[in-house]
Order: C-alpha cells, then sequence, then structure tokens
C-alpha cells in the first residue's frame, strides 16, 4: 500500500504523540511504502524554523526526512494534477460535478492530494480539508486525533 502523509500527521509522528503513535502503528502493520510532498517537507522545516526548534529536535526531523520518499512538484503530470483537482474543489472543471459546493483548498495542500493521486496513494491527514476529494480522486484516511 503507498501512503503520503499529510502534514499534520507528520507533525504528530514527529512528536509522538498519541495520534502519532496510532499513525506510526497503522503504518507498520500495514506494510506501508510512505511519501511525503515537498511541499510537507518545506511546511515541517518552516515550523521548526518558526518555533526556534534546538538541535535534537531538529536532528529528529532531519532523520524522519530522510527516511521519507520527498516528491518533488517539478512534474508536468504533477502540476496537471494540481491544476484538475483544484478545478474539481471549486466546482468549475468540466465533465465533472463537485456534488456540494465549491471547498477552498490551501494550495499546499493541493500538492498534498495531487502528489497522492499521482502515487495512488492513500493520503492520511488529521483533518478534513480532503473528504471531498475521496473516491473522486484519492483515498483519504482520517486519523482521529486523541484527546
Amino acid at each position: 500500500m503507498n501512503v503520503v502523509l499529510d502534514t499534520n500527521a507528520l507533525i504528530h509522528v514527529l512528536t509522538n504523540s498519541a495520534t502519532g503513535q496510532a499513525i506510526a502503528k497503522l503504518l507498520g502493520e500495514g506494510g506501508a511504502f510512505v511519501m511525503i510532498s515537498i511541499v510537507t517537507k518545506a511546511e515541517l522545516v518552516s515550523i521548526a524554523t518558526q518555533r526556534n526548534w534546538g538541535s535534537r529536535k531538529q536532528k529528529e526531523l532531519d532523520k524522519l526526512l530522510d527516511e521519507l520518499l520527498t516528491i518533488p512538484i517539478d512534474n508536468e503530470e504533477l502540476v496537471s494534477a494540481y491544476a484538475e483537482i483544484d478545478a474539481f474543489s471549486q466546482g468549475k472543471l468540466p465533465g465533472r460535478k463537485l456534488g456540494t459546493s465549491a471547498r477552498n483548498m490551501g494550495k499546499n495542500d493541493l500538492w498534498i492530494a495531487a502528489t497522492a493521486y499521482l502515487a495512488k496513494a492513500k493520503l492520511l491527514t488529521c483533518d478534513h480539508d480532503f473528504q471531498h476529494l475521496h473516491g473522486h480522486y484519492i483515498q483519504v484516511e482520517h486519523i482521529r486525533t486523541a484527546t
């Protein structure tokens, strides 16, 4: 099984929260091939910079990022997938009805969704930003955050 991790899911893994432990267990049990978008890597590096992570935490991030396949966005097929998913989400894709009101997705989420679509991968996330794409473009698995 191919899996693309949304940034929020990877943050949970990195912080070893209860949700992160559940995600790690799920990935370990399923023998998943785990990927991330370069956008997720950039978001994580930005978070580390903004929060002034110390060297220990930065090394943990670097180690985790080194273990994951990072998919670049300089690919014409990925650009086309991004455009199609964006148009679909806005209810403006000719020939394909959204079936609900338009969804304004964040641009980084569009890249992540396009990556999952192109990789034919399940998208693991902790939010509902991708739900309208489930069954249309990608399989979305929402990991409930532990309280």
